[in-house]
This record gives C-alpha cells, sequence and structure tokens, in this order.
C-alpha cells in the first residue's frame, strides 16, 4: 500500500490506496492559515496517520507517500517554494524529508495539478483519449497536459493556463499581473472580490453563511450553498467566472488541439456537469475549430483525484 496527500488552499485531502490503486483509507483536514511550512507540514503528517488508521496500517509499513503541492515543487530535491495561496510559504521547504522522517517512509513531490491530470488520465475521465487539459478550478485554476499520451511539463511551468490572459489590463491577479483567467475565477481571487463589492455596500449572505459554518475563506460548499439560497452577488462572480474560464480555455484548446478538456478542483468538481455544460458554452464563441470541439467532462476522480494522483509518484 501507499499514500497520497493533495495539498490546497483550502484543504488537506490523504488517501491510502492498494496495488489496485483503489482507496482503503481516507482523511482530510483544513489547511492551516497560520504557522507557514511547519504548521501545515504537521497537519500533512496527522492527516496521513488518520487515513492509515482507517486502512489499519502503519504509515512506515506503506511503499511510500506522494504529495502533490502547488507553488514551486522540486522533485529532485524535496522542497517546495513560493505556494502564494498557503500560509507564509515562501522559502523553500523540505517538505519530503520533514514528512518522511514523520512517517517513517520515502515521500515523493509532484505539482498539484499535473498528478491530478496524470490520475484523470490513468483511471479516470481521460483513459480514452491520449490528449487531454486538466483544468482545476479551486483557490486557484491550475492546468495540467498530457500530449502523445504523456504528461508535458515544457520547462517546468507547462500548464499555468490560470494566467492565460482574457482581458488585457483587466482584474489584478493574486500573482501580481492583471487580466488573468485566475483573477476572474479563482476562489481567492473571488472572495477578494466580494468583499470589495461588500465594502462598497453590495449585499451578499456568502461571509454569513462563512461564519455559520464556522470556516475563514470562503469554501466550495459556501458558494454552492449561497447560490441555492438564490444570493445575487454569489451567482454574479460565478457567471463572470464562468466567462472567464470559457474563454481561457478556448483559447488554450485554440493552440493546443487537445481530444478532451477535463475540469477538476474544489469548485469544478462541486459544481459538476451543469457547470461544465455552461463552460464548454462560452467555450464555443471563442474556438476556432468549432465543429469539432473537444469532450469537455467533470474530473471522474472527483474530489479524491489529487491525492490518488500523488500515490501514482510511487511507482514499484
Amino acid at each position: 500500500m501507499k499514500g497520497g496527500v493533495d495539498l490546497g488552499g483550502t484543504k488537506i485531502q490523504t488517501v491510502i490506496v492498494d496495488d489496485r490503486n483503489e482507496v482503503v483509507g481516507q482523511a482530510r483536514r483544513p489547511t492551516p492559515t497560520k504557522g507557514g511550512p511547519e504548521a501545515i507540514t504537521a497537519a500533512i503528517a496527522d492527516s496521513l496517520r488518520e487515513a492509515a488508521e482507517a486502512a489499519k496500517v502503519a504509515t512506515g509499513e506503506l511503499a511510500g507517500v506522494g504529495m502533490g503541492s502547488p507553488g514551486d515543487v522540486d522533485g529532485r530535491k524535496g522542497t517546495v517554494a513560493n505556494a502564494g495561496n498557503l500560509s507564509e510559504w515562501k522559502e523553500p521547504s523540505p517538505v519530503a524529508k520533514t514528512l518522511g522522517d514523520a512517517l517513517g517512509t520515502k515521500v515523493k513531490l509532484g505539482n498539484d495539478v499535473n498528478v491530478a491530470t496524470t490520475a484523470e488520465f490513468e483511471l479516470g475521465v481521460g483513459r480514452d483519449h491520449k490528449s487531454l487539459l486538466g483544468v482545476f478550478w479551486g483557490t486557484g485554476v491550475g492546468g495540467g497536459l498530457i500530449l502523445n499520451s504523456r504528461i508535458w511539463l515544457g520547462r517546468g511551468a507547462a500548464g499555468e493556463i490560470g494566467h492565460v490572459v482574457v482581458k488585457r489590463g483587466g482584474a489584478k491577479c493574486p500573482c501580481g499581473r492583471k487580466g488573468c483567467m485566475e483573477a476572474y475565477a479563482g476562489r481567492a481571487a473571488m472572495e477578494a472580490e466580494a468583499r470589495r463589492r461588500v465594502e462598497k455596500g453590495e449585499k451578499t449572505k456568502l461571509f454569513e453563511l462563512m461564519e455559520q459554518r464556522g470556516r475563514e475563506r470562503l469554501t466550495s460548499g459556501i458558494w454552492a450553498r449561497a447560490l441555492r439560497n438564490g444570493d445575487d452577488m454569489a451567482e454574479k462572480l460565478i457567471d463572470r467566472a464562468v466567462k472567464a474560464l470559457g474563454c481561457g480555455i478556448a483559447s488554450s484548446v485554440n493552440l493546443l488541439d487537445v481530444e478532451a478538456v477535463v475540469i477538476g478542483g474544489g469548485l469544478g468538481v462541486r459544481f459538476g456537469e451543469t457547470y461544465a455544460k455552461r463552460i464548454k458554452k462560452e467555450m464555443m464563441p471563442h474556438l476556432f475549430v468549432d465543429d469539432r470541439p473537444p469532450t469537455v467532462a467533470v474530473a471522474s476522480l472527483g474530489d479524491l483525484g489529487g491525492a490518488i494522483g500523488a500515490a501514482l509518484l510511487i511507482r514499484p
């Protein structure tokens, strides 16, 4: 058996999988918002122990643990740096060693979106395709590429679809640039925009729902609940996000001509097929070859896809 970690801006999802990559134990915890890499790594270790306990195995007995992380991931050095959506995480942190020492097994690191894309390609909705674009709509908007049945990394930074420009000189993105898709569709940017609108006097129940649920951020579940309640601001910001996603994904498809687009991430999975169809509809006016659009599907491995993909880093 082996372990997998999906480290996100709001949650840590861990799994234990067997030799057939089927989940036999899992755990989920909120990502610490204070304490930097040390606190986050400790929370990851605790979550893995919980998942291992559910699978009736000790962490030291695992063949290894794979971890998918945002930021600058150096798999050879075992470090993560510049994870902008995580607490105080700028300088390189030796996550693989720290986590390995805590768990008593080897740890391998990979980019969070690349491992999730690989999981969908090998085990999920992308199994029948040789090329696909993974779009993970969550705290940010991440992208992963499979071309000719192989993950495409470019020079190390391929797939950053969240930073495709959808409006020149547009909204400021958390990355510091303007007009990125993530500036309109990333959950962190959407929350920042909601707060700005509240300061200007607009009404919303988003933050009331956040407090009721005991959350510190607007999670995917809170956005979904606000939409069910007919919250006007939530509807406007989600519509804005869907339009940006449609524009940016279509532009990427025009360049790459992939067979399929897989929509994942916290918001993508939460909103499901209905919103995948809406995104495809928003893509259509921007597609150069609109008579054979790519398949657009929701990630079939759901919330566990990133953690399962991370476990795939541990190969026989």
